[in-house]
């Protein structure tokens, strides 16, 4: 191994940090501009996807500590975008959902943040972007899977 493939600027993990700083401050940028946050949407789009959700379990789901969560959620709701209330089958459990209003938000925002998207990855093709897209999903499943 030569001492250039070995310096960090050259590493694959270093290139993948610095460019997942800076998108990850152009999402937050477009989000701001709606007075939200990167677990703002996070949420919205996790509800959308797999339903209503006890918060204990969003959290879990998402890894996001349940105090934080809960900061979240009451950010959404006073948007109206979600509701929290106990679920009836088990009054303990507060479960988050998705309003129709919510649902609206979270389609302008998605169409937002593909744009964002974009226009960093406007260097690459089509194709490119497919398999960038496939690597980094199998990349973040194996951080994800439990130990």
């Amino acid at each position: 191994m030569t001492a250039r493939s070995r310096n960090i600027l050259t590493l694959s993990t270093y290139v993948l940090s610095r460019t997942g700083k800076d998108a990850r401050a152009r999402l937050a940028a477009c989000l701001d501009a709606r007075g939200l946050r990167l677990w703002h949407a996070t949420v919205l789009s996790t509800l959308d996807m797999i339903g209503p959700q006890a918060k204990g379990e969003l959290s879990a789901r998402l890894d996001i500590h349940s105090t934080d969560l809960s900061r979240v959620v009451k950010d959404l709701t006073a948007a109206g975008y979600v509701t929290c209330c106990p679920r009836p089958e088990d009054r303990r459990l507060n479960e988050v959902s998705l309003t129709d209003e919510g649902r609206r938000a979270l389609n302008d925002i998605s169409a937002e943040l593909a744009a964002v998207d974009d226009a960093l990855l406007s260097p690459l093709s089509r194709s490119e972007r497919l398999v960038l897209e496939s690597l980094l999903l199998r990349l973040f499943a194996h951080i994800c899977r439990p130990t």
